[in-house]
């Protein structure tokens, strides 16, 4: 099940049409071993502007569907399902936001420009141009689940200050190896909603549009996948709708490294995130078209 935006279900991730996410803002990730990441000010929030209705007399929607990372001045790393063509309507327009909460700032937005879908966007975030890995959808062994949105450096400094993270060398995963990766520390961050709550209606996902972060433990390394371990009872967190495309730091040398981007998981978000790895060939050779590797 991807880590998609609750708002962007019915487009991006027709699988979770079942799963209602409640529409009250409330935090990120998980809530269990889960707290705030105003510090992580290069993780932010994608952005979209589309029509959700096929009329064009009324407004486009504004809201926001994922998470990502800036990994240099300018450039927004996410998922591929976030942006890929065929999953939206023509037309559509991304922008990123660093907010800490960017629910509250669409909220702001929308009292500020009520009918205004253009304004509202501005507002929340900066406009980018989405660059979906052509290879998209791969086969399951590397699905190629990786894309950039690519904003002005001058817009996005203007508006808020970060460090772009860390990306790791080629392979490096595979040369630290299961034992080595058994001891690190490993940590998620990104606005997704909360694990699914059993009400009377059924599951749902509540919250979401909030900045977290979660700690997370070594589960298994693939191909191009890092699977993490998220059960409560373990000490960690982790991911869940709306956190797709959000980073997952290794603590490699004393410093974080994104080293996989989230894309799915255990339906209710209760034990297992997936991540695809940012170390492989298919992901360099991708993102070197648009930042310089280490």
């Amino acid at each position: 099940m991807r880590r998609t935006s609750k708002t962007a279900l019915a487009l991006v991730a027709a699988t979770a049409a079942a799963l209602v996410a409640s529409a009250a803002p409330a935090g990120a990730i998980n809530t269990y071993n889960a707290t705030p990441a105003p510090e992580r000010t290069e993780v932010g929030a994608l952005v979209a502007m589309w029509d959700d209705d096929e009329n064009p007399a009324t407004p486009d929607r504004v809201d926001w569907v994922c998470s990502g990372t800036m990994v240099d001045a300018n450039t927004f790393l996410t998922a591929a399902h976030c942006t890929d063509p065929a999953s939206w309507p023509p037309g559509v327009r991304f922008y990123v936001s660093l907010a800490q909460d960017v629910q509250a700032a669409l909220d702001a937005a929308n009292a500020a420009h009520p009918g205004d879908p253009a304004a509202v966007a501005q507002a929340v975030g900066v406009e980018g141009v989405a660059h979906t890995e052509p290879g998209y959808p791969g086969p399951a062994s590397d699905a190629r689940d990786i894309a950039v949105v690519e904003v002005p450096a001058a817009a996005i400094a203007a508006r808020w200050s970060f460090t772009p993270a860390a990306l790791p060398t080629a392979g490096q995963l595979d040369q630290l190896g299961s034992r080595a990766l058994d001891g690190t520390a490993f940590v998620v961050v990104g606005y997704g909603t909360e694990e699914a709550q059993r009400l009377p209606g059924g599951h749902v996902h509540p919250g979401g549009g909030v900045r977290m972060k979660a700690p997370e433990g070594f589960n298994a390394l693939n191909k191009a996948w890092l699977r993490l371990d998220m059960h409560a009872q373990h000490g960690n967190g982790g991911a869940c709708y709306g956190d797709s495309g959000g980073p997952n730091f290794a603590v490699l040398g004393g410093r974080l490294v994104l080293v996989a981007t989230t894309i799915t998981g255990d339906v209710p978000c209760y034990s297992t995130n997936v991540a695809y790895r940012t170390d492989t060939p298919t992901a360099r050779t991708f993102l070197a078209q648009f930042v310089a590797l280490p």
